[in-house]
């Protein structure tokens, strides 16, 4: 499940966007400052972020987390000039959302930012159960996975029917593919499962 932090100094605005995500499958954290937000962030695979906050500027925050952590981030702002959007791209946004906005449109951006952030794998081509596997591990950037937490979520994806054995053979054949790749590489920890690691220039 996809963890969404949602910084946003409107109450009720805070509330209504984390019951929306809650309702389509997503885990929603919320704060309503920057200060309170940074123990958050480490934990989160996406951020809704306000510029206008009581602590600071979204658009410094932005650039901060950009550069520290790469989590995707996606705009909610009243902030419409031209200047605002393009500053927003510009300090690492992945979306800028103008405020009033529909949720049913937030909710649609939220997926494609989430799918955009699991859509980099350069290498082999894959079976349907290895492209499931590894969207699962990318959206859970290292953090370790049990097997059953993948047996569970394999098991729900259409077409994509994984039992225990098979699962270790799609994990070992992912890893062969992955070597020919330049994103990241599969990790794991016995008694904690695997985990997605992103590739880091030396």
């Amino acid at each position: 499940m996809n963890r969404i932090l949602i910084i946003e100094d409107d109450d009720i605005l805070r509330k209504n966007i984390a019951f929306a995500l809650e309702e389509a499958g997503y885990s929603a954290q919320m704060s309503a400052n920057l200060t309170e937000s940074e123990k958050m962030i480490s934990d989160s695979d996406l951020i809704l972020l306000d510029v206008i906050l009581p602590d600071g500027n979204g658009m410094d925050f932005c650039r901060n987390i950009h550069e520290k952590y790469g989590t995707p981030i996606i705009f909610i702002t009243s902030c419409d000039d031209e200047a605002d959007v393009v500053n927003g791209f510009d300090c690492g946004a992945d979306d800028y959302i103008r405020k009033p906005f529909r949720l049913n449109e937030l909710l649609s951006r939220v997926k494609a930012v989430l799918r955009r952030s699991a859509a980099f794998y350069d290498g082999p081509e894959l079976t349907a159960v290895e492209q499931k596997l590894l969207e699962y591990l990318m959206q859970n950037k290292e953090r370790f996975l049990t097997r059953e937490q993948i047996l569970e979520y394999l098991w729900d994806s259409k077409n994509c029917f994984v039992n225990d054995n098979t699962l270790s053979v799609n994990i070992s054949r992912l890893r062969d593919k992955l070597k020919s790749s330049s994103c990241g590489q599969i990790v794991t920890k016995r008694g904690l499962g695997y985990k997605w690691t992103q590739q880091t220039n030396s």
